[in-house]
């Protein structure tokens, strides 16, 4: 290790906030892992100086590079501290052969290169799997079928089933996708994989996103077909067997090793990661998780996963000290504190019901009396606009929704100041009663903090996409009228809402561009060029008790 990287290497555990560390180490690039179909993947092997002796493995499997961003950020601090460390391009990036078609072939290639690297002559057998994003991926398609099993892994904000988060309760998360397929179609023309578009790319990604019909717009934003983009807009349908090798949450979980997982509250993958760490405990399996008030690639979220990776490696490779704490660390947002828990959800949260009222209201107590409907009508060529929320890029996380309460496309739902201050730790879940004119359409809620000022911050959402293919699985049909009882699973959370502030629930047809427009007419998503108008009527009474569901802790 030259003195240039030893001195940039401190710079980097400054940055990830980690203790100065500085075991020399050599670096072999470029090296060749053949694939059972003949393709060649490159790797970068970093190992400890000295004597070339059988060693543990730490696998990262990346599409952005090694040399790059994630060689400093992911492979260089684990072997300044003594780890031996694989980093290999995925399939068709820089300098690997073949295509890169995002999530179809990891499993395949990354048992493919477990196997070779235990066959090497500088691994004595035990491999770990670190990283995070798709590089947790990675480890999601390697970790339940690689055998022997892996000595442990670090599934750090993704999530098994990964078309949850593509196609959340069947809505295109379009604004995360067009932004990821700007990223990776054009991070080897000279562009960092995580650098950030700037003001005439943005509105290159504005207009595309209004654009009918679909196909075509990583073109616009990339300047080229992007293989991603085109599988995300054709294989949109329910239950598209396209993405089978996507998904792992029917895995046999019981042959994971010790999990260690990093996340945020904003984070795209966090529904998913909190359902697959409860699955996972569920299954006896060592498990751990953090969750922050980050977004997602946040500079805390990735401090965060450094360390934990560190500990954890340490822990189950060199036979270290287990990282301190409790299983279940989150952090409280709005009350600036962490909670230390056994497990989640917690089971002293309360779910407590807040019934929508007429005339706006929201409380607890006994279902309401009959009430006349809440309507709407939603315009896709008006369509209700997104703000905050959990995306790729800023801003995001929380933002005033004021202009959004203001359309006459959105219905709002608010308590009366509360008397004392509410922790929400744990699901957040609604059940909405609404008859709508149109088969197809889209049903978004979303639970806003209130502060004395009036000012309305979004604090959790959900959506969930309503069709012919869906309802009859998924829904309630009440009685002979046409209602439906749809069940919307919001975010999870931990939030306090101070006392003094209120509670809202906003209705809506949509969330636009975070989510693509639903037009209303059944046309398959990336070919619809045709919008119609869609009236919504939201029942709220006796017969139709619509509430939003609140973990209250005590």
């Amino acid at each position: 290790m030259n003195p240039l990287t030893r001195i940039g290497g401190r710079a980097v555990d400054r940055a990830l906030g980690l203790r100065a560390a500085a075991v020399p180490y050599l670096v072999r690039p470029n090296v060749t892992v053949p694939m059972p179909d003949g393709v060649a993947l490159l790797g970068d092997h970093y190992r400890p100086a000295g004597p070339d002796r059988p060693r543990p493995v730490v696998l990262i499997r990346s599409p952005y590079g090694r040399s790059g961003l994630e060689g400093l950020v992911f492979a260089a601090p684990l072997a300044r501290r003594g780890f031996q460390v694989f980093i290999q391009s995925t399939r068709g990036t820089f300098g690997s052969g073949g295509q890169f078609r995002p999530f179809l072939s990891e499993r395949a290639d990354g048992v493919a290169t477990v196997a070779w690297l235990r066959a090497q002559p500088w691994c004595d057998g035990q491999v770990s799997m670190a990283g995070g994003s798709y590089l947790g991926h990675a480890q999601w398609a390697v970790a339940p079928y690689v055998d022997p099993p892996l000595r442990s892994v670090s599934l750090n904000v993704t999530a098994a089933k990964m078309t949850a988060v593509f196609y959340e309760h069947g809505a295109p998360g379009m604004q995360n996708a067009l932004n990821w397929t700007w990223a990776i179609g054009r991070q080897e023309r000279g562009v960092l994989p995580n650098g950030l578009p700037g003001p005439r790319q943005l509105a290159r990604m504005r207009r595309a996103l209004r654009k009918v019909p679909l196909q075509a717009a990583d073109v616009d934003v990339a300047g080229a077909p992007v293989p991603f983009w085109r599988d995300f807009v054709e294989h949109a349908s329910p239950g598209d067997e396209f993405w089978a090798n996507a998904d792992h949450d029917r895995a046999d979980l019981t042959r994971l090793p010790p999990v260690s997982m990093v996340t945020g509250w904003w984070d795209l993958f966090l529904p998913g990661q909190l359902r697959d760490y409860t699955a996972i405990r569920a299954a006896g399996v060592p498990a751990r998780i953090i969750v922050g008030p980050w977004l997602h690639a946040d500079p805390g979220e990735l401090k965060a996963v450094t360390r934990q990776d560190i500990a954890w490696l340490d822990h189950n490779l060199r036979g270290g000290p287990p990282p301190p704490g409790a299983p279940v660390r989150v952090f409280l947002q709005r009350a600036g504190t962490w909670l230390d828990l056994q497990e989640w959800p917690p089971p002293a949260a309360v779910g407590t019901a807040y019934h929508l009222r007429a005339r706006g209201g929201l409380s607890l107590g006994a279902e309401p009396g009959d009430a006349a409907p809440g309507t709407f009508v939603y315009d896709p060529a008006d369509p209700t606009p997104s703000a905050g929320g959990p995306l790729l890029l800023r801003p995001a996380k929380q933002a005033n929704n004021a202009a959004i309460e203001a359309r006459p496309d959105v219905l709002t739902y608010t308590t009366e100041p509360l008397p004392a201050s509410q922790d929400l730790v744990g699901p957040v879940r609604a059940r909405i009663f609404v008859r709508t004119d149109r088969q197809y359409a889209d049903l978004f809620v979303r639970v806003c903090d209130v502060d004395g000022k009036g000012v309305s911050r979004n604090v959790v959402d959900g959506i969930r996409r309503l069709c012919p293919q869906t309802v009859p699985a998924t829904d309630v049909m009440v009685g002979d009228d046409g209602i439906l009882a749809v069940d919307v699973e919001l975010y999870p959370t931990a939030y306090r809402v101070h006392a003094g502030h209120r509670i809202r629930v906003q209705i809506s047809g949509g969330a636009f561009p975070r989510f693509a427009r639903s037009l209303g007419t059944g046309e398959p998503f990336g070919a619809a060029t045709r919008a119609l108008r869609c009236r919504f009527e939201i029942y709220h009474d006796s017969r139709h008790p619509a509430h939003v569901l609140l973990p209250v802790l005590p």
